[in-house]
C-alpha cells in the first residue's frame, strides 16, 4: 500500500479519528431520526414516513462514505490511489442507495395499493416487482460507474430473455394474471368467491403464481392466476359484503295468505334483530309464487352482513317459523296423492294355480 510521500503523521493520525467518528456520528443520526419516524407516524401523511425511513436507511452508509472520503483528502494520498478509493466509495453509495430506494419504492407501491384496496395480501406481488425493478436499474449504474459496458449486457439480456419467456411461458402467464387481478380489482383477499368449476371459499392470498382459495370445510383450494384470470366466478362481496339469501316455503290451500304473509314478516324481523350476522333495517320480503300440486309457495327474502352468516339465519328462521307455524295452525302440507274411481271397480286378482 503507499503511504504519503513524505509521511506526515499527523495527517494519518487525523484521518483515522475522522474515520472512526464517522460510523459513530451516523449511528447518532440515525438514532435522531429514527425518533423522528416514531413523530412521523402519528401524522395522517405516509409520505415523511417513507422519506424519514430512506434517510435512515442511508445515515450511516453516507456518514462512514464521507468520513471515509475526507480522511483520503486528508492523509493526501497519491492521484492513483485516490482514484481506486474514489470508485469503491462511489460504488458502495449507488449500491446502497439502490436498496435504500427499493425499500422507499415497495413501500409507496404498499401505500398506494393499501389506501386503494385497504387488503395488505394484496401489495405482495406490486411490491416485489417494483423492488425487483429499481434493483435492476441500480445493478445496471454500478456497473456503468465501474466502468462495464452495459449495451452488450442489454443485448445478451434481450436475446436470453427471449429465450426465457418462451421456456416459462406458463410462469409468466400467472405472473401478468395476478397482475391483472389484483390491478382490476375483481377480487380482493377476504372476498367469498365460487367458481364455475366448482370451487368456492374465502381468498386468503393472491401471489405471483397462484389464488389460494380456504372453503367452509377450512381446506385450501390452489388454483393457478392464468386459470383463475379466465373463469367465470361469482364475488359474494361486490360490490358490498351485504348480501340477499332466498328461503322457500309453503303451506296448504286453505291457509289465509295474508294472515301467512303477517306471520313470516314477524317471525324474520326477529330473526334480523336478534341472530348474529342478520342486518336489523331490513324488512323481511314474502313473495308468492306458484301453485303447487298440493300447496302454494313462496319465497322468503332476508338479508345477512357477509356469506357466512347465512347459514346461521337461515337455520334460526326455519326453527322459529315452523314452531310459529304450530302455534298459529298453519298447516305445512306433505305430499299427497287422490285416486278417483268411476263407479264400482273390483280388483282382479291372479288366479290360483292348480297342481
Amino acid at each position: 500500500m503507499d503511504v504519503p510521500d513524505p509521511l506526515e503523521w499527523e495527517r494519518v493520525l487525523i484521518g483515522g479519528v475522522i474515520v472512526l467518528l464517522a460510523p459513530v456520528l451516523g449511528a447518532a443520526l440515525r438514532m435522531l431520526l429514527g425518533r423522528l419516524s416514531k413523530r412521523a407516524e402519528d401524522t395522517p401523511w405516509a409520505w415523511d414516513d417513507l422519506t424519514i425511513r430512506l434517510l435512515r436507511d442511508l445515515a450511516v452508509v453516507l456518514t462512514v462514505v464521507a468520513g471515509a472520503w475526507a480522511a483520503t483528502l486528508t492523509v493526501r494520498f497519491q492521484p492513483g490511489v485516490r482514484n481506486v478509493i474514489a470508485s469503491v466509495l462511489v460504488a458502495v453509495i449507488i449500491l446502497a442507495v439502490t436498496l435504500a430506494l427499493a425499500r422507499m419504492a415497495a413501500g409507496i407501491v404498499t401505500t398506494i395499493v393499501l389506501a386503494r384496496s385497504g387488503v395488505s395480501q394484496s401489495v405482495t406481488i406490486f411490491a416485489n416487482i417494483t423492488r425487483a425493478v429499481v434493483l435492476v436499474v441500480g445493478v445496471l449504474v454500478l456497473l456503468q460507474s465501474m466502468g462495464v459496458s452495459i449495451t452488450p449486457m442489454l443485448t445478451a439480456l434481450g436475446v436470453g430473455g427471449l429465450a426465457v419467456a418462451l421456456a416459462l411461458q406458463d410462469t409468466l402467464a400467472n405472473l401478468f394474471a395476478g397482475v391483472h387481478i389484483l390491478a382490476s380489482k375483481t377480487v380482493v383477499p377476504g372476498d367469498y368467491v365460487r367458481l364455475t368449476s366448482g370451487e368456492e371459499g374465502n381468498i386468503v392470498d393472491i401471489n405471483w403464481r397462484k389464488t389460494t382459495i380456504k372453503t367452509l370445510s377450512d381446506n385450501l383450494v390452489v388454483v393457478p392466476n392464468s386459470r383463475f384470470a379466465d373463469a367465470i366466478l361469482t364475488n359474494y362481496h361486490g360490490p358490498g359484503s351485504e348480501m340477499s339469501i332466498l328461503i322457500q316455503a309453503k303451506v296448504a290451500y286453505d291457509s289465509d295468505l295474508d294472515r301467512v304473509e303477517k306471520v313470516v314478516v314477524e317471525v324474520g324481523r326477529e330473526v334480523m334483530t336478534e341472530v348474529e350476522g342478520g342486518v336489523p333495517d331490513h324488512r323481511p320480503l314474502v313473495r308468492f309464487h306458484t301453485f303447487g300440486e298440493h300447496s302454494i309457495d313462496f319465497t322468503v327474502i332476508l338479508r345477512v352482513r357477509e356469506y357466512d352468516a347465512q347459514f346461521l339465519v337461515k337455520h334460526e328462521f326455519i326453527k322459529r317459523l315452523h314452531a310459529r307455524f304450530r302455534n298459529e295452525g298453519i298447516q305445512i302440507p306433505l305430499p299427497t296423492r287422490s285416486i278417483v274411481l268411476d263407479g264400482e271397480w273390483t280388483p282382479s286378482l291372479p288366479a290360483q294355480r292348480t297342481s
